[in-house]
Formats: structure tokens, C-alpha cells, sequence
């Protein structure tokens, strides 16, 4: 075997029980091989050993006082994987998947997505397995003071910095932030997606999701083609899935899908307008199901089923990891499906990208297509440093130029190493590369 097959084999073995990192990492360093042909200096300095391997995970209790006075304890996690670039960046996930497997894989994956930015930031992330559903205000604040209680040892504006994901919104962040500077006593910019008023960028609730519409009219593009008159599968109704929506309709599209793990529903119409702003809160705010949605507008409630089945031109899994098995992949295939663009990270599973990639449907992987909300989480924190801040048109712009260069680092990788068209490739060597020449520069640590 050459090498690097020998470091996915270590991979394998030692990580047997973590089968989403294994995932993550196989993806990556399938990419590899052309890079490590062309670079044979990677392997005499272990580059591909110390990449796969965190530079730190952090696993802990989390206690706290529910609302009966009840002691419930939930396990923490906090994995630095990369800091070659600049400080670990990456969000805190709350939700009952949450494992170190799953931080390990979502702490790799962070670690290129930041490097394809263009900004200063490694890669990170963190998360409990606490479920946020049915909990009071004062039960989550209860919950989110306890585990920075313990994490904030390792976190700091050059060290790590945090930001939401699944289950952690404004909310939690302004938590996580007042709990922070409690114990340090100390007003800096630790977290970003914190609110406007100590601190945060105006369009960062809606960078992931523009970013997403960003990247997928960079890829439709390069076809000859546009977003205009095309219909949207989705799934997710977050934060991510709400603002895509959004973009969508500006950029002349329509989303006719959301859902949930109970089923989806379907709007022939698409979700704009009044249907839009009921949507917006309804997991971010309330935490309620996709069928509060249906009922609201009588629409059509799909029962235990995704909306990979529905006809589309362009998927977009905005939920999370693989929601896209490789049966919904030959649905949206023969159902005409043109694109897909993951806006959650790694929600396809490795068959379903492998079967959109014979069958010419163009794909925009994780790491570059959702890099929106990290790239205005690094623009918060420039404005942090600056104690300034940008317009919401200033701070879009931004964003739009980063994912316009993000798609275009991508393509050009892909072509550079003999794999033009292929994004997911390109997207892992484009990412790999800066971080791989960053870590040989500074030595063996």
C-alpha cells in the first residue's frame, strides 16, 4: 500500500468506533493521492499521521438544575483539530446525536472549510449530547453556563472561538458569552455569532444560508445555467434552511420542501412571504416540529418519509449528517434532480456522492458550499479586534466575494490535479494545501 492508504488504514483501526470521522477522513484522503504524488516532502514530514490526528479532545460533565430542582448530567466535548492557520474555530452543536465521533469528523471537515476561506482561522468543535427540545429558557441558560464552566479553560479570541450550530443559536451564544466573561472577567471575542449589541456582525444569522445560494449560482454558472426558475428540495428548517430560503427567493428560485426526523412538507408554491416569516423562529426560536409548519398553512404532511422523493431540480440537505443515503440519491436521480448542494456538513453519505458523480449531477460539497456562516464568523471577529463594525451590505459583499473564490479555489484544484469538475475533490486539496504548507513551515508539532 502506499502511503496514503497506510495512514486511512491507521485510520481505520484505531478509530473503528467512530464511524462518521472514519467517513470524513476517507473522503479527505481519497483526494490525496495526486497531492502526495506531487508532494512527496508531505510524507517525510508526517504531514497526512498529524492532519488525521486532533491536537486536542476535550471530553467532560456537564451538571445542571432543571426546572423540578433535579440534577441532570450531560456529556460535553470540545475537539481542537487544527491550529497551523490561525486559532481553532468552530461551532458548539447541542443535540442527542452528538458523540466524539461526530466531533471528531465535524472538527477535521471545520478545519478545511476555514482554509478554503482565505482567513486565519484552524479548526474545531464542540458540542453535548443535551437535547434543547422541551426545555425551558431558564433550564438551556442553566445548561449552557455549566458547560462553559468547564470548557472556557481552553477557549480565548487567540486561542479557540466558538459559534453556534444544531441546537445553539443567538440565544445559547449570548449565554455561553455572559457566562464567559463571568468567570474571566474579560470583554473579548471568544464566541462569534453573538447579538449586535456586544459584539456580533449584522448578516451573520444569514451568511450559511446566502453563502449556500452563493456557491450554488458559482456552480450553475460554470454550466451556462442560473438559479432562476429552479425548483428546491430541502430539508432542515434552522437557521441555515430558513436564510437559504430567503436567498432562494431573491435569486428567482423556490424551495418547495422542509422537514424533520417525524417526515416533510411539501408546498408546490414554494415558502416565501407569510409562510417564510412563520418558519423563520419555528425551530430556531421554538423548537417545534415541521408539521407546526403544515398544519399552520394546510399544507401536505408526508409522514416518516424525506423529501428526496419529491421532483426537483436542485437538492439541498440543510438537516445533517447523512440525511442522503444512497437509495434517496437514485430517487433524486430519476426524478430529474440536476444539483446538489450539501448546506449541512456531510449530510450524504459516501454511495450517494459516488452515485451523483456517475451520473453527472453537479455536486457542491460541505466544506465549500456551507463555509458562509464561518467566513462571516471570521469577519466578526476581525471587527472584534477592530472594535468596529461593517454594514449588512458591506459584510454580504464579503461573503459573496469569499464563496465567488471558494468555488473558484475548488475548480481550479480539481483541473490543477487532474480531476476538473469533481468539487469534492478539489474543495479537500485546495483546503489541504494551505494547511499541509503551514504545518511543515512550523516544523514537527
Amino acid at each position: 500500500m502506499g502511503y496514503v492508504q497506510d495512514v486511512l488504514e491507521q485510520v481505520k483501526q484505531a478509530c473503528a468506533d467512530q464511524p462518521e470521522f472514519v467517513q470524513a477522513v476517507t473522503e479527505i484522503l481519497e483526494a490525496m493521492e495526486p497531492v502526495i504524488a506531487k508532494h512527496p516532502e508531505y510524507e517525510a514530514a508526517g504531514i497526512l499521521e498529524r492532519f488525521v490526528e486532533p491536537e486536542r479532545s476535550l471530553i467532560f460533565k456537564v451538571p445542571w438544575l432543571d426546572d423540578n430542582g433535579k440534577v441532570q448530567v450531560n456529556r460535553g466535548y470540545r475537539v481542537q483539530c487544527n491550529s497551523a492557520i490561525g486559532p481553532y474555530k468552530g461551532g458548539i452543536r447541542f443535540h442527542p446525536s452528538v458523540n466524539l465521533s461526530v466531533m471528531k469528523f465535524l472538527a477535521i471537515e471545520q478545519t478545511l472549510k476555514n482554509s478554503l476561506t482565505g482567513l486565519p482561522m484552524g479548526g474545531g468543535k464542540g458540542g453535548s449530547d443535551f437535547d434543547p427540545r422541551g426545555k425551558s429558557d431558564n433550564e438551556v441558560m442553566k445548561f449552557c453556563q455549566s458547560y462553559i464552566t468547564e470548557a472556557y479553560r481552553i477557549l480565548g479570541a487567540n486561542t479557540d472561538v466558538p459559534a453556534g450550530d444544531i441546537g445553539v443559536g443567538a440565544r445559547e451564544v449570548g449565554y455561553f458569552f455572559g457566562q464567559f466573561k463571568r468567570i474571566t472577567n474579560s470583554f473579548e471575542g471568544v464566541f462569534t455569532g453573538k447579538g449586535a449589541t456586544f459584539g456580533g456582525s449584522l448578516a451573520r444569522p444569514e451568511a450559511t444560508g446566502y453563502g449556500v445560494m452563493y456557491f450554488a449560482e458559482e456552480m450553475l454558472k460554470a454550466q451556462n445555467d442560473s438559479l432562476q426558475g429552479k425548483t428546491i428540495a430541502a430539508s432542515g428548517y434552522g437557521n441555515v434552511g430558513t436564510f437559504m430560503i430567503e436567498k432562494a427567493n431573491q435569486m428567482g428560485a423556490k424551495v418547495v420542501t422542509i422537514g424533520d426526523e417525524n417526515g416533510y412538507v411539501y408546498d408546490p408554491d414554494g415558502i416565501s412571504g407569510e409562510k417564510l416569516d412563520f418558519l423563520k423562529p419555528l425551530w430556531t426560536t421554538y423548537r417545534r416540529p415541521a408539521k407546526d409548519f403544515a398544519d399552520k398553512f394546510n399544507l401536505q404532511w408526508i409522514p416518516g418519509k424525506r423529501p428526496w422523493e419529491v421532483s426537483c431540480d436542485i437538492a439541498i440537505p440543510t438537516a445533517t449528517q447523512n440525511e442522503v443515503g444512497k437509495e434517496d440519491a437514485e430517487r433524486l436521480i430519476a426524478n430529474g434532480c440536476k444539483c446538489v448542494v450539501e448546506a449541512a456538513n456531510m449530510p450524504c453519505s459516501l454511495e450517494a456522492v459516488t452515485l451523483f458523480q456517475k451520473n453527472n449531477v453537479l455536486f457542491g460539497p460541505a466544506k465549500a458550499a456551507n463555509a458562509g456562516g464561518v467566513s462571516v464568523s471570521g469577519l466578526e471577529m476581525s471587527q472584534n479586534s477592530m472594535r468596529y463594525s461593517w454594514t449588512f451590505e458591506e459584510v454580504d459583499a464579503k461573503l459573496k466575494d469569499i464563496m465567488v473564490n471558494i468555488y473558484k479555489k475548488s475548480s481550479e484544484a480539481a483541473k490543477e490535479y487532474g480531476l476538473e469538475g469533481n468539487l469534492v475533490a478539489g474543495a479537500n486539496i485546495a483546503g489541504f494545501l494551505k494547511v499541509a504548507e503551514a504545518m511543515r513551515a512550523q516544523g514537527a508539532v
